[in-house]
């Protein structure tokens, strides 16, 4: 059985801000195994959720597999019909293979802190 993972990424590593990646791995996991990858640009849709998500789904994904994440995001990739893993950390390959075999360690982690996504709207007079 064939299917398509995304990771968020940096480099090689897992982007542990789900909302400021810039690239995103995708996977081919065939039956246990790791078969391909891909690395997919998403620079210009940091925090715009139902837009990556639709780009993840239009590849084919499946599965997002993430370390920190916020509601809003879960409740996007969720509605576009992506199940939604998170807690994951160490580098991409690592945690592909995990998925592949079947010893991935996930948890519930919901981002529900404030970042500063520079929202500051001071006004002079």
């Amino acid at each position: 059985m064939t299917k398509l993972i995304a990771i968020p990424s940096e480099g090689i590593m897992l982007n542990a801000h789900f909302g400021r990646s810039q690239a995103f791995t995708i996977y081919t996991i065939n039956d246990s195994e790791v078969s391909g990858k891909i690395v997919l640009n998403t620079q210009g849709l940091e925090h715009q959720h139902s837009g990556i998500a639709q780009l993840l789904k239009s590849k084919g994904v499946e599965v997002v597999i993430c370390g920190g994440i916020g509601p809003g995001a879960i409740s996007g990739l969720e509605s576009a019909g992506l199940e939604v893993l998170r807690g994951a950390n160490g580098t991409v390959e690592e945690i592909a293979s995990a998925y592949a075999n079947g010893s991935l360690i996930t948890f519930d982690a919901v981002c529900n802190h404030n970042h500063n996504h520079n929202h500051d709207h001071s006004h002079q007079h």
